[in-house]
């Protein structure tokens, strides 16, 4: 492990960046060099600083924390990755783990996680908030987390077709142009796709997307 770990935090609120990044530099090893509000500026700054350890939230504005990943692999820049969530299920965290992330922190425990976290992927170990040991441990959601099964049957082949494109990380305007249509009717289609299986809030479809991905 080196003398000084740098990091650098990639999170759209501003206050808990600060309360993160207090906590981080109580640490003598640990620096924050950087910080960001958005995926795009995440990318950017992760490749002119060059961290050892990237936080990366995984809702964020111009580019989501996987978009960050998927660039950081393609760009082959060696650095670990933490993400840190609101989501305690098992699709984000498979997704997670698929981008050789080796950290997966709930935003409800990162203040008490973050360090530990930090040190142990530096170590080449993973790290998982305690809050989802039992998954690791049994290979499923407890019962009562596990959701009715929804009929992908309600849904026409265009709207299945996006729904695959979403699960795919494509933005609305790349599915526009992938399907020869306005991001006008994508956004129609994204609606009626959310209202025929019932999901509310900005993030649901991508979370249905990301959970029926071997369904589609």
């Amino acid at each position: 492990m080196p003398d000084e770990i740098r990091v650098v935090i990639a999170d759209d609120h501003p206050i808990f960046r600060q309360g993160l990044r207090q906590i981080i530099e109580r640490e003598p090893q640990l620096n924050v060099i950087g910080e960001a509000g958005d995926g795009q500026t995440a990318l950017e700054r992760i490749a002119t600083l060059r961290p050892e350890v990237v936080i990366l939230d995984i809702e964020m504005p111009r580019m989501d924390g996987f978009g960050v990943a998927r660039s950081l692999l393609k760009q082959r820049l060696a650095v670990e990755i933490i993400f840190l969530t609101v989501h305690n299920d098992e699709a984000f965290f498979n997704e997670a783990l698929a981008m050789g992330a080796k950290g997966y922190v709930l935003k409800d425990s990162a203040v008490i996680d973050i360090v530990s976290a930090i040190r142990a992927v530096m170590s080449g170990q993973h790290y998982v908030s305690p809050a989802l040991t039992s998954y690791l441990v049994t290979g499923r959601r407890p019962a009562s987390a596990v959701k009715p099964r929804i009929s992908l049957d309600l849904l026409t082949p265009t709207e299945r077709h996006i729904l695959k494109l979403l699960a795919e990380y494509k933005t609305s305007k790349e599915i526009a142009e992938w399907l020869h249509i306005s991001p006008h009717t994508v956004q129609t289609h994204r609606k009626n796709i959310c209202a025929k299986l019932g999901l509310e809030g900005s993030h649901a479809l991508m979370k249905f997307a990301l959970e029926h991905k071997s369904q589609l």
